[in-house]
């Protein structure tokens, strides 16, 4: 009964050996375990610090060219005529006008679409030369919407076109010719127009340069 007991002691006394030195041997595993993963983070590589870079000058990118506006300044084609009524005919489609070029036909159409050529040409270059003088704007359309310059622009805008007629394709080929200087005119220097039926006081102070139909035209 006493080696019984003895040897049963003995028995819980070696379970107990073995599960404290597991526990111990467990507790060393993590330990090293612990600063193998402490030696690894203190001794990881550093990257590289980036330091950013500061000019002094501005950096500019160059953007790509812009096709230009008005394409009638740099066409490659100029018919030839020996009339501007040949040269009207010859004048290539227009597609879509410059709003320069709109105001300057706009004028044409409103102002002599009943006239002879050479007289819409005329009304063209009164337009153009008054946008080239100090005395008045410098664009077509500034020039055409002055206020009190010219009676069929009401309350600052145009009246309605028919774009689908004849004269106002003639006008818009007018325009372009004008505007290319394609044709000479006779009032080639004319700032001011008025209709015969009528003499405006003002035209007593200037140099008439043409008559042209109905139109008479100064400088």
């Amino acid at each position: 009964m006493i080696r019984k007991f003895t040897g049963f002691t003995a028995l819980v006394a070696a379970i107990a050996l073995t599960t404290f030195a597991g526990a111990e041997g467990s507790g060393a595993n993590a330990q090293v375990a612990a600063q193998a993963t402490e030696t690894a983070t203190t001794e990881a590589p550093l990257t590289e610090e980036v330091v950013p870079v500061f000019v002094e000058n501005e950096v500019v990118q160059e953007l790509p060219a812009q096709p230009e506006a008005d394409s009638e300044n740099f066409a490659d084609d100029v018919p030839q005529a020996d009339s501007l009524r040949a040269l009207i005919e010859a004048m290539p489609a227009a597609g879509q006008l410059s709003e320069e070029l709109q105001c300057l036909a706009g004028a044409v159409y409103f102002e002599s679409r009943g006239e002879p050529l050479e007289g819409q040409l005329a009304v063209a270059k009164v337009i153009m030369n008054r946008a080239e003088d100090r005395r008045w704007p410098s664009s077509y359309c500034a020039v055409v919407y002055q206020r009190s310059q010219f009676s069929f622009v009401k309350n600052g805008r145009m009246p309605r076109i028919r774009t689908g007629s004849t004269a106002w394709k003639r006008a818009q080929a007018i325009a372009r010719i004008a505007h290319r200087g394609l044709w000479n005119s006779s009032a080639e220097d004319a700032v001011y127009f008025h209709a015969k039926y009528v003499r405006p006081g003002w035209s007593r102070r200037k140099v008439a340069v043409a008559t042209i139909d109905t139109h008479v035209f100064y400088r």
